[in-house]
């Protein structure tokens, strides 16, 4: 799978217009199997097929990098990451990303361990909680969520990890409208950019937000 992979991510992250170690391309795929193998017996994600896991996790989550990059983090916390999902994926793209994955699900904190052994990441920290009940030296520069709960509920989950004013990436599908609204006073909108995935046929939005928590 690797190797009949390897010419569509590379052309799928050239399309992106990002840039990524020279090995990140293997590990990626690496990834990509490992979770194909878990999926089998463990259920982690509904998508099955590789060609489907390449556009709809590993591209679908490389494109927010220059976003992240733009805001320039030490650390990530990537909460209610599932498979890794994107917190993985931005972990091999930028080793000098300290990310913090964090989820409650004990067969998907497995597979993550899993991953970051096999992989050799380490800059992935593993966390198997809920992120309000993540340890005190838990903390992170900004925050990333990829179709967790509504926005307000992602801003609540944050704040215990990031300081006020931190960016909060949300990847969602179709713009949420509703859910912008219902944002609470403390949070904001501060940006929305609508991603196009190559590959991929369908709506992805990326809707950073900042919490002037007290």
């Amino acid at each position: 799978m690797t190797d009949t992979l390897r010419p569509a991510l590379q052309d799928g992250i050239a399309r992106l217009n990002i840039t990524v170690p020279e090995d990140a391309a293997t590990r990626l795929l690496e990834y990509c199997a490992l979770l194909q193998k878990w999926n089998r017996v463990y259920n982690l994600t509904a998508i099955r097929a590789p060609e489907k896991m390449l556009t709809h996790h590993l591209l679908d989550s490389l494109a927010v990098l220059p976003f992240v990059d733009a805001a320039a983090p030490r650390t990530l916390a990537d909460i209610g990451s599932g498979a890794g999902l994107p917190g993985i994926v931005l972990a091999i793209a930028r080793p000098a990303l300290q990310v913090l994955s964090i989820d409650k699900v004990a067969k998907k904190i497995s597979f993550q361990q899993q991953a970051k052994a096999q992989l050799g990441l380490e800059n992935l920290r593993v966390l198997a909680c809920r992120a309000e009940a993540a340890p005190a030296d838990a903390r992170a520069d900004a925050a990333i969520s990829r179709a967790f709960a509504s926005l307000t509920e992602f801003a609540a989950a944050a704040r215990p990890l990031t300081a006020a004013g931190s960016a909060l990436f949300a990847m969602k599908g179709v713009y949420p409208a509703d859910e912008v609204a219902a944002l609470p006073a403390p949070v904001r909108l501060r940006a929305s950019h609508s991603l196009t995935v190559p590959g991929l046929h369908a709506e992805r939005t990326l809707l950073i937000l900042e919490d002037h928590h007290g």
